[in-house]
Formats: structure tokens, C-alpha cells, sequence
């Protein structure tokens, strides 16, 4: 009963620490701010109801990463049309400006803007990687797929944005 309310207490202290970059991940996963705000609150309060689940002093970020997924694709499963479909425009989404520089500021949305047009498997894994800063080996814990998986999937990500970005400074786009 102890290593419960211990799990429990974690999990309650630790959601707040976490939120941001659970958010975070939630709109890589939605392509919507808004389904993502929903996502994110579904998945705060899963947490608190399943926290006996949790084992204490493991990660969290972790485990609440794991359950948004579900989360996700059990609502994808069970609602194949949803409202409006497709995600949503990088400009429609309010990414709040944590830096002074205006050009680091556009250049981050317009990679925003190319990860957003990723295949969703590539999405997950440049999200959890490159945005989250999981190792390879914590993003496949994560997605539950093999690390080589995860390496392919980044490869194929780098190779197709660095590609839009020739493309686009050819002045071919």
C-alpha cells in the first residue's frame, strides 16, 4: 500500500514538471493545438487514475509519452473521421516565442512546418529525438520498436526536410 501512494504521489508531483513537454509531444501527435490541449488534459488525468501503475523512481516522462500514443491511436481507431481530418497549418498554431531572435524564431517554424508534413512514423521519432532529446534507445522504449527502426525512420526524416530545404533554396519551390 505504501509503493502506491508513493506511485501515486510521483506521478501527482511530476505531472506538472512534465506538462509542457507532454503538450509538446501531444501536438506532433494531433498536427492541433486545440486537439492537442485535449490530448494532453485526457492523458494528465489517465495518469492520476492509473498512477498505482507507475513504478516509482522510474521515468515518467517516459510513461506518460507511452500513454498519449495509446491515447491517440485508440481515439484514431475509434473515431476514423474526425472533425475537419488532416493537421492543421504550423501558421494556425500558436507556438509560444521563448527566444528574441525573429530569424531563429522563423526558421524554427518553418522546420516546425516540414516535420508537421512527415509521415507520422517519422513525426513520432524526430519529435521524441530531436525535440524531447531521448537517446535512440529511449525513443524505441517508447514507440515499442526496435532502435534500428527509430535510426531508420530519422534518416528518412533528415534525408527529406534537408531535401525540401535544397529544394526550396534552388529557388525550385
Amino acid at each position: 500500500m505504501a509503493w502506491r501512494r508513493s506511485a501515486e504521489s510521483e506521478v501527482r508531483h511530476g505531472l506538472k514538471a512534465v506538462f509542457a513537454r507532454l503538450w509538446r509531444y501531444c501536438l506532433v501527435l494531433t498536427g492541433s493545438r486545440d486537439r492537442a490541449d485535449d490530448l494532453a488534459q485526457l492523458v494528465c488525468v489517465r495518469a492520476l487514475e492509473k498512477a498505482a501503475h507507475f513504478t516509482p523512481g522510474s521515468h515518467l516522462d517516459r510513461w506518460l509519452f507511452r500513454m498519449a500514443q495509446r491515447v491517440w491511436f485508440n481515439e484514431l481507431r475509434s473515431d476514423a473521421v474526425r472533425r475537419g481530418g488532416g493537421l492543421a497549418s504550423v501558421d494556425d498554431v500558436d507556438l509560444p516565442d521563448h527566444g528574441a531572435d525573429p530569424e531563429a524564431s522563423l526558421m524554427a517554424r518553418e522546420v516546425l512546418r516540414e516535420v508537421l508534413t512527415l509521415p507520422e512514423a517519422q513525426r513520432f521519432a524526430v519529435a521524441l529525438v530531436y525535440v524531447e532529446g531521448y537517446s535512440y534507445k529511449e525513443a524505441a522504449e517508447i514507440l515499442d520498436i526496435p532502435i534500428g527502426t527509430v535510426m531508420s525512420r530519422l534518416a528518412a526524416a533528415r534525408t527529406r526536410i534537408a531535401g525540401r530545404f535544397e529544394h526550396e533554396r534552388r529557388g525550385l519551390g
